[in-house]
């Protein structure tokens, strides 16, 4: 048995660990910061809307679409140039992370603009009817009647990153996806990739569960 589980160093785990960590809080907070705000500007900018813009409505949702289709590893590869210039290098953590994220706006844009159709329009009617400008509803009535949905969109995407961390090892971007890869995959280390693998599904299922907590929370009425 002891021989099983002879390849482990734990100093190595527990660093991927924190690299994968790093990963997720960076993609996650800038994914947040950019990706919210053009969800917003698709719902508002989509047909039926008061702020309806047909036309910048329909090259956003290109623009996502096209971004969404593309398979997260070729993106890895195509944004090694401005991956680069942003961070400096294309591997380890800093390198992972902008990739991370334009692989991941487009994503949580979508479901941002569904949480907020979810949202009742008679409310929306009676803010505006008040006389309240644009930005005040979306602050006073979109995003704390959409919470529930928002928090529900933030843990998919959590998750997302996750797989999408795990998926830049292939090209040396840190974290336990990139442990698994060389020392699991190339090495034949058995033990490394069912190590790495449960850390992963352990990590998952936590901010699975934390999700599932905040949304319930959240969306009592």
């Amino acid at each position: 048995m002891g021989s099983w589980w002879s390849n482990l160093h734990w100093n190595d785990i527990g660093q991927a660990c924190l690299d994968t960590l790093a990963m997720l809080g960076g993609a996650l907070a800038f994914t947040l910061l950019l990706g919210l705000p053009l969800g917003v500007l698709l719902f508002l900018t989509s047909p039926h809307q008061a702020a309806a813009r047909p036309q910048l409505y329909r090259v956003l949702s290109l623009l996502v679409n096209v971004l969404r289709s593309l398979p997260f590893i070729i993106l890895l590869i195509v944004l090694i140039p401005l991956t680069t210039l942003l961070s400096g290098t294309s591997l380890g953590v800093r390198g992972a992370i902008p990739p991370l994220v334009v692989g991941c706006i487009p994503f949580f844009a979508r479901l941002v603009e569904t949480a907020l159709r979810e949202v009742d329009d008679g409310l929306v009617e009676a803010t505006q009817a008040m006389g309240a400008s644009t930005w005040q509803v979306i602050w006073h009535t979109l995003l704390p009647e959409a919470r529930g949905g928002l928090i529900a969109a933030i843990t998919v995407t959590a998750i997302v990153l996750v797989d999408c961390t795990a998926m830049a090892g292939v090209i040396g971007g840190g974290g336990l996806g990139d442990l698994a890869i060389r020392f699991g995959y190339q090495r034949f280390q058995t033990d490394v990739m069912i190590v790495t693998v449960a850390l992963l599904l352990l990590l998952v299922q936590v901010l699975q569960m934390f999700g599932d907590h905040l949304v319930a929370h959240y969306s009592r009425r």
